[in-house]
């Protein structure tokens, strides 16, 4: 029996039965990242590879009872957020978090599926920002998401500074979506840019890549890794699940979080 316990991360987030994004990715980033995945599903969502089809929102009282019935049982180090799809589970999720206010939050502000689909509305964009946003630790954004929370800002920059008025300890937005050579995910604090992280562009479109990233810093955050660090390994784990990725079906590529567990080519040979 292990001496050190292993932390437990819950993601909040809905489901996709093709395993791509929701809280199956999640739970894949999370165990990869060495601590144990815990979930409440917000949205249960018919969807595949190309896009999102339809979804249901779970109850508010339904969400609070998965959750509350986890955190009176085991000690939760770190908390992701994800999709959440209705303005009833945006208030649930902030009665949450105010019961438990030592435990540092991840907050993914999914609007739209990466396929194009909405995922969210104005009113509840605007219930991220007043409610959740001011309790996050670490908001990520990608360009898109930052221009629509922050529609006043004039530039990248302005975004995020105006979110981390809002009250978040930091802010990554990621630049995917920008029509650049390379991908600049920016990363501020404090009021202020405090680092560029540059990637190689990988050519195919994936889906989940978002949960990848803000599940596997909930994680890292969760064994208490300073935060900087905590970002950097996050995204170097992203990017190496993007770039070990696969296409299981029709649409989108999907990352492959498990690329660690691969024997090194040529070990059997």
């Amino acid at each position: 029996m292990s001496e050190q316990p292993i932390p437990v991360v819950m993601t909040i987030a809905g489901s996709d039965p093709t395993g791509g994004a929701g809280v199956l990715a999640d739970a894949e980033s999370i165990l990869s990242m060495g601590c144990h995945p815990v979930s409440v599903i917000t949205a249960i969502t018919v969807q595949n590879t190309s896009d999102v089809l339809e979804f249901m929102p779970v109850s508010a009282e339904l969400i609070l009872k998965q959750a509350r019935a986890v955190l009176d049982d085991m000690p939760v180090k770190g908390i992701k957020i994800g999709m959440l799809g209705s303005l009833e589970a945006v208030a649930a999720v902030h009665t949450l978090l105010q019961e438990y206010p030592r435990i540092p939050v991840v907050l993914d502000p999914i609007l739209k599926a990466g396929g194009g689909g909405a995922l969210s509305s104005e009113a509840i964009t605007q219930a991220l920002l007043e409610q959740l946003v001011p309790l996050a630790t670490v908001l990520t954004p990608n360009s898109l998401e930052a221009r629509a929370l922050a529609p006043e800002g004039d530039s990248l920059d302005a975004c995020a500074l105006a979110l981390l008025q809002r009250g978040c300890q930091f802010v990554l937005i990621t630049g995917t979506h920008e029509e650049t050579l390379k991908v600049h995910n920016v990363l501020y604090s404090g009021q202020a840019r405090l680092r560029t992280f540059t990637w190689d562009r990988l050519k195919p479109s994936y889906h989940g890549s978002g949960c990848t990233l803000s599940a596997s810093i909930a994680a890292l955050l969760a064994q208490d890794t300073d935060p900087i660090a905590a970002l950097h390994e996050a995204q170097d784990f992203t990017w190496q699940a993007l770039q070990s990725g696969y296409c299981p079906g029709k649409g989108q590529h999907l990352p492959n979080r498990l690329f660690w567990s691969l024997d090194d080519e040529g070990d059997d040979k």
